[in-house]
């Protein structure tokens, strides 16, 4: 087993609740930084229903405070919703350490700019999921389908602190894959986000297996992929036709899945929409590449979250 290392989590979302699960599994252990859920997390636990089998995450020490972590932490492990509204830089400050690596957890693309400019001396590890899963209720996650992790530090590379995070996840069973260029895998990742998340809510709650099964909601699934390729391809990263027919394939027969983007917009929170296509959208603009249903995405789904933050 890798050495035991000390993290505070910050999410005890869907996200960061399964994986610092895992992560306590094989002998991590856990500070998990909790706000509206901490009851029921500090009684309870997190019960999380897996497809690769259940079990309860009950961190070490729940607190409802970052600065009430007692833990010198080797990772802070950053798990929420990648929003405007929310400061990490701040919350995160008062528990840094020189030793501290920054685990972000998070969709989009540039979202560790500010993190990176704040804390220059502290590794950034970018951490991207494929995973289906959900919070059902305080305490009570829900794992569907996938769960696997691509890993490397921002802007590239891939140290020791990324390599031994790497290594826990394997060990319990975590498909996790280091990545040199971490931003080519947030690139290719974007391909699916952009037009399932932004589609599951614009075409009145459609699931993955609705948006596949009409042709004309595929056909336009394709197209936003071939606009995230020519984005791509203006900041340097070149991704061939086979990773958009890959994602089509793939998401034609996975579990019917509700994205992370309809389920806050179904319980009326604030969507990523800044940080998933507002980025995107601006780096289109920065290098003049046309992407004309981005734009419209983009456009809609601003008007959409105004409301809901209104």
């Amino acid at each position: 087993m890798e050495k035991s290392c000390n993290i505070i989590l910050l999410g005890t979302g869907a996200i960061g609740s399964y994986y610092c699960g895992k992560l306590q599994q094989a002998g991590a252990k856990i500070s998990a930084v909790c706000r509206s859920d901490y009851e029921t997390v500090k009684s309870e636990g997190i019960n999380i229903k897996s497809i690769k089998g259940d079990f309860i995450f009950t961190p070490d020490e729940t607190v409802n405070s970052i600065s009430k972590s007692s833990f010198n932490a080797d990772y802070i492990v950053i798990a929420t919703k990648a929003l405007p509204s929310i400061d990490i830089i701040s919350l995160i400050k008062p528990k840094l350490l020189e030793h501290t690596a920054i685990i972000l957890i998070q969709n989009g693309i540039d979202v560790e700019i500010s993190l990176h400019k704040a804390f220059p001396n502290n590794e950034i590890i970018s951490c991207i999921a494929f995973i289906c899963v959900t919070r059902e209720s305080y305490g009570k996650v829900s794992h569907a389908d996938y769960g696997r992790l691509v890993i490397g530090n921002y802007p590239k590379g891939v140290s020791e602190k990324a390599n031994h995070i790497a290594k826990l996840f394997n060990s319990v069973g975590v498909d996790c894959e280091t990545q040199d260029e971490i931003l080519y895998a947030r690139w290719k990742k974007l391909i699916w986000n952009i037009p399932f998340n932004s589609m599951s809510v614009l075409a009145n709650r459609a699931s993955t297996k609705e948006i596949m099964d009409n042709e004309n909601s595929a056909i336009i699934a394709k197209k936003i992929m071939k606009e995230v390729v020519s984005i791509a391809k203006s900041e340097g990263y070149l991704i061939n036709d086979e990773v958009i027919e890959k994602n089509l394939a793939d998401t034609a027969k996975m579990t019917p899945y509700k994205t992370s983007m309809l389920l806050d917009f179904e319980n009326s929170r604030p969507m990523e929409v800044e940080a998933i296509i507002g980025n995107t959208f601006r780096i289109a603009q920065k290098n003049s590449i046309s992407v004309p249903i981005i734009e419209a995405l983009y456009a809609m789904l601003s008007v959409v979250n105004d409301k809901l933050m209104s």
